[in-house]
């Protein structure tokens, strides 16, 4: 069963959907502003009349270089840590890369194949292509300035100098001249460009220098041109002696040592200069998985075939010679727009080494941080499986360990009493603890499943490999479903107890990778529901035989109907504002893009729904537009860790609904992935999710932004008086206090007993006050509130 078939079962299951009720959590009653127009009648026109007009929309390519600015803005911040700083230009600069050899690549192949889509905001891909190259073209600029005239004279001032390769002392100029013919010169490899040499294929993100030469000394001839690839196989900074006082460390750039040295590649020829520059190609991959026999071998060959892409762009040292600039614009064919020139070093990510001197200061990094274990997995006897039979669990990363998550598939590979592990794999980490236990699994003689996404972007070749691991392993490995990406995070463990099976189910917001889960921000939760059991199951058996059940019990899943219930979701809040019934919704993504979803926000909002969006990355909603989006506020936060967590909170008639999803509202993540978002029932982790997590990040005056009409992003910051909030450290703080807590607690009851704590708290500065979990009374107008928990129920930390 391919796509097509799946939606169109779906349309006889699950289109119903979008009108289902929905028991949901309370809310704080929403008053309509008395400036909001009257609520639109049925059949009104209000959806066509907003449909067709584009300036209600804001360009999602425009949108994400907004995105990337707010990232700069965290590099220009003094008030975050020097080294912080430094790291925040360089991945400005890596997503820029990305943006280009994507997104950017992909409107360049539109144009160029003549393909006439507009997008919702009414931008042409031309047009959207010049819009672009002039807003990267003011950040690069932003980014120069401040490499030149801020971070690098900061680390100058701390005694880290990164100096021109001529100006370098005497005794440093030998020490250079020796390293460059020892290490340097038997690497490189001069190509000339003439017409027995054509233009030689340069490797996508390569570094490389062209050098104009003026012709042999013997008699004069045309500037010639030659290339030089900068050998990634050696360091990008190359220490250097110098004299200078107070001087801890001096490097040099790799390229420029290979310019300053140039003349040695070309005796007989005098050089007029050699300057650095980068190609940016198109590395998106390009499959026809109908007419594939084979989508592994496929997706191989398509990996090592796109390093040879179109250029997209290049970037070019801003010293270099304007018929250097257009022979490489010719011979790569790239728009004079696409042509960026820079003032001072390219790969800004290289400089990220120069702080390594400096790593000891703790003044120039964020504090060190150990994610906590927490209750009820601290100090806990029983296997992880009785903790997650007694309730719902849910963990909050990175502040709260993701040890349990890695647990959790350990405990099931070595259990005797498990029989079946099921679980799907988009990115994990390159010695993936998780990826071993299936191993151990599948050699204990269980069934293992894994569905391994080959097609995860720029994770293709790391995925292949696993892939590779686990069949030898004897894991049954499958691939998802043709023509969808398997985006959702799942994993389900069944096990005999009392000679009945039991299902256990994981279900995340962020991928089963241990790295990057020390780096962004996720909820992981455990549950041992029996309905959401058996919707684990029928979504494997979806995966791995394109079957798909009659009805789901709790899941809600892509693309089988998850566009169509949050649609229903948001016209049902709607529907309660117009009649004059509490209505409101709070949600957390990444990006939201779906037309569909923003024209049905903005007529809630004309119902007088309040709608408050925590949008980290793309946002096409315009937030505050007079008589479509008054209700509307949307804000964004960038700070130490990268918000990805995905939360949907939806109340109407009283009640009230928590859900959390791996997919953003996005047309590829409804329609092109396989998604899943699920409920949280329990009352305490509802509660723990709309006050405390929500409540606090909504209540952010540090780091973050909000959007306005136009498009622009303003910085909240304290009023005189107001307490400092930065929602991140609140829970850093929060996860400690909460392992503190349970090991005094453990001391009281068991004071002679000392059992080891997989992940000990450490003691770190914190340079905020630790802000008190709000009270029901704290929580300002536009929040929701939640009843109290049930006698008897516990929380989790």
């Amino acid at each position: 069963m391919d796509k097509a078939a799946l939606a169109d079962r779906a349309d006889g299951t699950l289109a119903e959907a979008s009108a289902a009720g929905a028991s949901a959590i309370r809310i704080e009653p929403a008053t309509r502003p008395s400036s909001s127009p009257p609520p639109p009648s049925e059949g009104s026109g209000t959806p066509d009349l907003v449909r067709g007009t584009p300036d209600l929309f804001i360009n999602r390519e425009l949108s994400w270089l907004e995105f990337n600015q707010r990232v700069l803005d965290e590099a220009r911040d003094r008030s975050v840590p020097l080294l912080e700083r430094l790291k925040f230009v360089s991945i400005c600069a890596s997503n820029l890369d990305e943006f280009f050899m994507v997104r950017v690549a992909g409107l360049v192949g539109q144009r160029r194949d003549r393909v006439h889509v507009v997008a919702s905001d009414g931008m042409s891909p031309t047009e959207q292509l010049a819009a672009i190259a002039k807003r990267v073209g003011r950040m690069r600029n932003e980014m120069s300035e401040l490499l030149l005239e801020d971070l690098l004279p900061e680390l100058a001032g701390r005694g880290v100098r990164l100096i021109a390769a001529r100006d370098v002392g005497v005794d440093g100029r030998a020490q250079l001249r020796q390293y460059f013919r020892d290490q340097v010169l038997p690497v490189l490899t001069p190509l000339a460009i003439d017409p027995g040499h054509p233009f030689p294929h340069l490797r996508n993100k390569s570094l490389n220098l062209i050098a104009m030469l003026s012709g042999s000394h013997r008699q004069a001839v045309a500037p010639a041109f030659a290339m030089v690839q900068v050998p990634g196989v050696l360091p990008r900074l190359v220490r250097v002696t110098t004299a200078d006082e107070g001087t801890k460390a001096a490097y040099v750039l790799l390229d420029d040592l290979i310019a300053l040295h140039i003349g040695d590649l070309f005796p007989g020829f005098r050089c007029l200069g050699a300057w650095p520059f980068r190609v940016v190609r198109n590395f998106d991959l390009s499959i026809d998985e109908e007419e594939a026999e084979d989508l592994l071998e496929s997706v191989k060959q398509e990996v090592r075939r796109r390093d040879r892409g179109n250029a997209v762009s290049v970037l070019i040292d801003g010293r270099a010679h304007q018929a250097a600039q257009d022979m490489l614009r010719e011979a790569l064919r790239v728009d004079t727009e696409y042509v960026f020139t820079v003032d001072g070093p390219l790969n800004l990510p290289d400089l990220v080494q120069l702080g390594e001197t400096l790593d000891q200061d703790p003044e120039l990094r964020d504090p060190a941080f150990t994610p906590q274990l927490v209750p009820p997995f601290r100090h806990e006897e029983e296997p992880i499986f009785a903790v997650i039979a007694k309730r719902d669990v849910l963990l909050h990363h990175p502040y709260e360990s993701f040890d349990p998550v890695v647990h959790f598939i350990e405990e099931a590979a070595t259990d005797p009493d498990v029989l079946a592990i099921k679980q799907t794999l988009y990115r994990t980490s390159g010695d993936s603890p998780i990826v071993k236990a299936l191993m151990r699994a599948a050699d204990h003689g269980k069934q293992v499943t894994a569905l391994v996404e080959i097609k995860a972007r720029f994770d293709e070749e790391n995925n292949i490999q696993w892939a590779r691991k686990l069949e030898e392993a004897g894991v049954h490995v499958v691939y998802g479903l043709l023509g969808l990406k398997t985006h959702a995070k799942a994993a389900l463990v069944v096990r005999r107890e009392n000679g009945e099976l039991k299902r256990y189910v994981h279900l995340g917001t962020g991928n089963y990778n241990p790295s990057t889960a020390r780096l962004y921000t996720d909820l992981s939760f455990f549950t041992a529901r029996p309905d959401i059991g058996e919707d684990a199951s029928s979504l494997f058996n979806l995966l791995t035989s394109c079957t798909a059940p009659a009805t789901w019990r709790k899941l809600i899943v892509a693309p089988l109907g998850l566009h169509e219930r949050v649609l229903g979701l948001i016209e049902r809040e709607a529907a309660a504002a117009r009649a004059g019934r509490p209505a409101r919704i709070v949600a957390k993504m990444n990006s939201l893009v779906d037309p569909d979803v923003i024209l049905a926000l903005y007529r809630a909002s004309q119902a007088g729904v309040r709608i408050d969006l925590m949008v980290r990355g793309i946002c096409c909603l315009r937030p505050g537009l007079p008589g479509v989006s008054d209700n509307i506020r949307v804000s964004s936060i960038v700070d130490r860790f990268l918000e990805h967590a995905r939360i949907f909170v939806f109340e109407a008639d009283g009640a009230q609904e928590v859900y959390c999803a791996s997919a953003d509202w996005m047309q590829r993540n409804f329609h092109r992935r396989v998604e899943v978002m699920f409920p949280v029932e329990d009352p305490v982790l509802k509660a723990r999710i709309v006050e405390e997590i929500l409540g606090t990040e909504m209540r952010d005056n540090m780091k973050r932004r909000t959007l306005r009409a136009d498009g622009h992003w303003h910085h909240a910051r304290p009023s005189e008086g107001e307490h400092e909030v930065r929602a991140q450290r609140v829970f850093l703080n929060r996860a400690r206090d909460a392992a503190a807590r349970a090991d005094a607690k453990v001391r009281h009851e068991r004071p002679f007993i000392v059992r080891p704590v997989r992940n000990r708290p450490t003691k770190t500065p914190d340079g905020l006050d630790v802000e008190p979990a709000p009270s029901r009374d704290s929580v300002p107008e536009g929040l929701l509130s939640v009843p109290p928990p049930a006698p008897g129920t516990h929380n989790n930390g």
